[in-house]
Formats: C-alpha cells, structure tokens, sequence
C-alpha cells in the first residue's frame, strides 16, 4: 500500500505556545530486533530506534539523538564505542553511552545493516551488500568481499582468529585473513539461510530459517544438523551461557546442554513467542520479541518477565473507549488498556495470540477484538481473558467491526459477517456486494456502510441481508475509513482524499481543501468537528464539515497516524513508531479558530534553516492565494536533483523537508515558481550549502 509520495506539512501559525501533542507513556512492546551488554548498560535496537536500560530492564530510556535512521537491526561495542547498524541509514556511532549519535559511512556503500563482528580492532559489518571493514572505529570503511557473493550477510561472528558470515540463502562463508578472501563452507549445510552464529568452546553454530541448527566441530568444513526436540526450526537468535545453548525462535525460546543433541522449550511466561534477539547480562538472559517487547529470566529461561516499561510500541492499529477505559489494538503485540488517559499501559491479552490486532469494538459490556490471521475473539471482563468466537467466519483476517443495537458486524477479507449473540455464531451478509474486500464499516442510524477496497461504499438498509453500491460522485474506490458525523457520512480514501456524502451516500463530493495529501487513514468525530489521518502528513481537523482543513501537528514528532480515539476532552492519535499521543481538543480547535483568517499576504520563499545542512534541512514558503506551485532543487550545474512540489495548492504556509543523503557535498539552488490561469505569479530562487 506504501509508496513515494509527497511530503508537505501545513504550518499553522499559532499563538498558542504551549498547544502540542504529548506522547504517552506506551503501549509498550515493540519489535526488539538487537541486544548489546556494556557494561552495566543494556541497549536494545529496535525498529524505533536504540533504549538503554541501567537497570536490568526494569526500565528503559530512548537514546536516538542524532540517530536519522530508527530501524536497528544490529549493535556492538567496541572499547568505549557504541555502533548501531540501521536499516536503510548505515552505521551510527556514539561515544557517550547513545546519549548522542553520529553517521560514520565513509566508504560504506551498502547502508542496510545486518550484523556486526569484531576482531582485535577490526570492526566488520555484515550488509545487504556484503562485508565491509573499518580499522578506525567507522571513520571509513571498505568492502572486503573476494569470494563472498553478493547475499545479504545476516550473520557475523568470530572464533580465534576465523571470522564467519553467514548469509541469506548463500549459506556460510570463512574468512582467515580479515575479510581479506572468503571460502564457501556449506558441506551438509541443508539449509543456506542462516540468520545467527554461535560458538561454544570449539563447537560452532549455526541458525537457520526453516531448517533449525546446524553443527560444525571443525571451523565449517562439515555441518551436521542438531535439531532433537527442537518444534520451531525459524531460528532467529543464537547465544552461549557456560554450557548452555539457546536458540530464539518463531515458537520461541529452547535450550540445549549438550552441544545441540537434544533441545527443551523454556518458554514459561513468555507471552510472546516470535524471539528476534537473545542476549546475557550477568546471569540474566533477554530475550527480544517480534511486537512484545523484552523479556527477562534469571534462571535459565524456567521463568520468563516482561521488562518492556519504556519501550514505546511501534504500531497502533485501532481504538476503542469504553468509559474512561481506552483500548488499543497494536500489531504483534495484542491489546493494551489504560485507564489514565495514557499515562500508563497495560498488556491484556489472556488468551489473544499476538500477532496483529486490527479491529476493536465494544457491545453493551462485551470487548471485541478483531485480528489479522486469528478472526475474533472476545472478553466479557475488560480484557483479563480473551476467548475465540469464530463460528460461521469463513475468514479469519478480520479488518472492522460495526455495532448496530445487539448486531456486532464483522468486515473481513471475504465480506461482512453478522452475529446476534455475541459472536457465538457468525453468518455472512454479503448479497449485493459485489466487492467483498472490507476496509471499512460505520453505522448511521438504521444504515449499515460498508467500505471496500477498490470497489467503493456499499449501503445496507435492513441489516446487512442486501447491500447496494452508492459510489455516485465518489471518483476513487479505494476507501480505508468512514465516519458519521450527524447527518453526514464521511469515506477517506487512498489516493482520492475525504468524500462527503448528505444523503445516505447518494451522492459524494470531495471535500479536500488543505489537505496536502490524498491518502487518508482514520476519522475521528468530537461534536461537529472531524480530524483525520494523512498518510505520513499527520492530523488535519475541519469544523465546517469539510469545506476546509487545518493541520494541528504541533508537537507531533511522528506524522504517520494510523489510528484516532475521542475519550473524555482529548483526542488519541496511534503511531506507526511512536505509540500513542494525545492531545486535548479544545486547544486544537481554538488554535484553528484563532488563525481562521490569518493567512499570508504576499509571496514569500524563505531561507533554509539549518544552513549548511547534512542531510536534511526544511524549505519554507508562503502563497497569498490557490496558485500551482513548482518547488525544484539544481546543482550548480543547472542540472534537477529533485523535485519537491508539483501541484495546485490553497493559500498557505507551508514546509517541504529536502533530504540530501544521496548527494554530494556543495551548493544547491532552489527555485519556487507559481502560476494562476498561465500567468507566472512568483519566481524566487535561493542557496543552500551540504556539508557531509
């Protein structure tokens, strides 16, 4: 569904100072891709960037200054250097415990990050285009790669001075020389996806994705698969305690005491199963799981802890309020509850497998999950324990649910499914629609809407047993939201924007006026006012049905909102990477009304800040009215590098963010030009200096 679009953020200019969005203290979860020990410091890479925890866990703490790419997939430590391998960014360093970060890729021309070794003072990393080798701490590297074919390298590791890459569908390579050249080692190595090492005195391992561990007592030169007791082959992680061998797993945690012959599940209290990461700290063994965060055991995996306080969740899917309770379903990670307007978050999923949560709803005191895989299940109790209700549901991936007086509807994959009791039996309702792939679902009065992906709005008036499309006016089918706004039915599409519709869908028209960009993710409904979701471009808020919009990002670090909720005077907004902010709405819409007609004058194109940049830096620009606007950036030369604004926009300030981190050093122009009717209304052109 993802893809390059436009990025502009609609300033408002504001009187209110203190008029922001505050990130709450959760969910908590989240993919723990990473573990590094220094110490008595424990760091964690996640897919939202590096935590540091002093404290065994009990507590973790963000550490991303100046780290541009939030995706770890690797960490080590070198002397008194931390590195932080990204996905997408290259290599980060940071002297000071992660307090601070800076880029050191240097000669690094593969930036996806896979896995690091060190050897003596040599500093290896393993890429989605190889080795490369650093001598000086990152300063520079080169690619050491004679022999290696071009896999992704997913696994690094050292033993006496052999140093091991193990691949991504290439197997396992040795090199005895620095990098210098690399032999294939795959002699009875079945399977050549090989996610992690481990060497145990003499004895060197092998993880691999499908085909479990593999055993080599002689450097690589033969492979003998060791996988006795060992259900979940999908082996993630690998790390030596003493004796002890454990392997992390898509069916979690094993362990071995007698060099891979027979392996034992130690997954007691490990609520989550998908483990990314295993690491040790003293006598505490981490583990990482794929979107339930970390978790601890201090006797050799009998007992697992979850110790994720602090370790924001990266996804949030869906909301629910139920009084002053508000329910959030994450992906990966299940559901979790506060009952403090989100100032603390609790993991209620008794009986919910994790893997995606995306739809909740509430019917009388009944709490309904919807999931993706898993179909629904349901909690009489607030979410203490959960139980499956799937009867009758021929699919299983289940997108939204509706409430009509007892009716709970199901919007699934493969059509709207109705229940009458409480999802005890579950029938499909799906004559008359003639696109069964459900987005969306929203009720007005005695009026059921079905949104679709791809063949637009569906109306059904008794209950689901017919439906008839209502797509007049509506000139993308794409629709991924609906909301109801007393008389006024809303569909957000991808790629289209708002649609409104006053007459049970009828008829639609488009409603975007200061939207900057089309694809639209959630509604929200607060009295007459309805904030949606813009793809990356953050939380825009009309409060005259649509006839206009206003960005109210102010404070909101984290723009790609992918889910909203109205509790008591604030408005939730759910991250994709930053879990949940909130916001009260009072202030948003005063802030809106304050600046109704404070708009620009005139033409203006200002100075980038900062000024020199490296690599991103923020043009600002202003039309006095609805103009076509080009915004272009040339080399010296003459020659485009990039074109950031192409498109008719309404009177506005507005911000483009230029990213640079292809480029090279020197200085750029950039040139505004907007034309009315084919006449040129403003030509400015500007410098700006990259320094890398």
């Amino acid at each position: 569904m993802k893809r390059a679009i436009l990025l502009i953020t609609f300033v408002i200019l504001s009187n209110i100072t203190n008029a922001q969005w505050v990130q709450t203290d959760g969910p908590y979860g989240g993919y723990i891709q990473c573990f590094v020990v220094s110490g008595s410091n424990l760091f964690a890479g996640t897919g939202i960037g590096v935590f540091l925890s002093t404290n065994d866990g009990t507590s973790w703490t963000a550490v991303n200054s100046g780290l541009t790419n939030n995706s770890v997939p690797a960490l080590t430590v070198l002397g008194s250097n931390l590195f932080a391998g990204t996905y997408g960014g290259g290599v980060f360093l940071s002297t000071n415990n992660g307090t601070s970060w800076t880029a050191v890729n240097s000669g690094l021309t593969n930036s996806y990050i896979q896995s690091f070794a060190i050897l003596g003072t040599n500093l290896f990393a393993g890429t989605n285009g190889g080795v490369f080798l650093s001598t000086n701490n990152g300063t520079s590297w080169m690619a050491v790669n004679n022999g290696l074919p071009s896999n992704r390298v997913s696994a690094l590791v050292v033993s006496g001075s052999n140093l091991f890459a193990g691949t991504w569908g290439g197997g396992a390579f040795l090199s005895t020389n620095n990098g210098t050249s690399w032999t294939e080692i795959n002699s009875g190595l079945t399977n050549t996806y090989i996610f992690a090492f481990a060497v145990l005195g003499t004895n060197l391992f092998a993880g691999t994705y499908g085909g479990g561990v593999f055993l080599s007592i002689n450097n690589g030169s033969s492979w003998t698969e060791v996988n006795s007791g060992l259900t979940n082959t999908d082996v993630r992680a690998l790390v030596v305690f003493g004796t002890n061998l454990f392997a992390g797993t898509d069916g979690g945690v094993f362990l071995s005491t007698n060099n891979g012959s027979s392996w034992t599940v130690v997954n007691y209290g490990l609520t989550n199963t998908n483990v990314a990461s295993l690491a040790f700290s003293g006598t505490n063994l981490f583990a990482g799981t794929f979107g339930g965060g970390a978790f601890l055991s201090t006797n050799n995996g009998t007992l697992w802890t979850s110790v994720s306080s602090g370790l924001a969740y990266a996804l949030v899917n869906t909301f629910v309020v139920s009084g002053s309770n508000l329910f959030a379903g994450v992906n990966s990670g299940g559901v979790f509850f506060s009952s403090n307007s989100g100032s603390s978050w609790t993991g209620i999923n008794n009986g919910l497998p994790t893997e995606g949560v995306s739809a909740l709803a509430i019917s009388d005191s009944n709490l309904f999950a919807g999931t993706y895989y898993d179909g629904v299940f349901l909690s009489t109790n607030n979410g203490s324990n959960w139980t499956t209700v799937n009867s009758g549901l021929a699919y299983t991936y289940v997108y939204a649910f509706a409430v009509s007086s007892s009716n709970i509807f199901a919007g699934t994959e493969g059509g709207v499914f109705l229940s009458t009791n409480n999802g005890s039996s579950w029938t499909a309702v799906n004559s008359g629609l003639t696109n069964t792939s459900l987005s969306a679902l929203a009720v007005s009065g005695s009026n059921i809407f079905a949104g679709t992906w791809g063949g637009g709005v569906f109306l059904s008036t008794n209950n689901g047993s017919s439906w008839t499309a209502v797509n007049s006016g509506l000139s993308n089918t794409y629709v991924f939201a609906l909301a109801v706004s007393g008389s006024n039915i809303f569909a957000g599409t991808w790629g289209g924007g708002v649609f409104l519709s006053t007459n049970n869908g009828t008829s639609w028209t488009a409603v975007n006026s200061g939207l900057t960009n089309n694809d639209v993710y959630a509604f929200a409904i607060s009295d007459l006012n309805i904030f949606t979701s813009i793809y990356e471009t953050g939380v825009f808020l009309s409060t005259n049905n649509g006839t206009s919009w206003t960005a109210v990002n102010s404070g909101l670090t984290n723009t790609d909102v992918r889910a909203f909720a109205v509790s008591g005077t604030n408005l939730f907004a759910g991250t994709y990477g930053s879990g949940v902010w909130r916001r009260p709405i009072s202030e948003m819409i005063t802030s809106v009304e304050e600046n109704a007609t404070d708009f620009p004058t005139n033409f203006s194109l200002e100075y980038n800040y900062p000024n020199p940049f490296n690599p991103t830096t923020t043009i600002t620009f202003s039309i006095p009215e609805r103009s076509f606007v080009t915004l272009n950036v040339y080399d010296m030369l003459g020659r485009e590098v990039a074109e950031l604004v192409n498109e008719e926009l309404e009177t506005g300030s507005f911000e483009k963010t230029f990213d640079a981190s292809t480029l090279s050093s020197g200085v750029y122009i950039y040139r505004i030009s907007a034309m009315k009717d084919g006449e040129i209304l403003f030509n400015e052109s500007r410098q700006m200096l990259l320094i890398k």
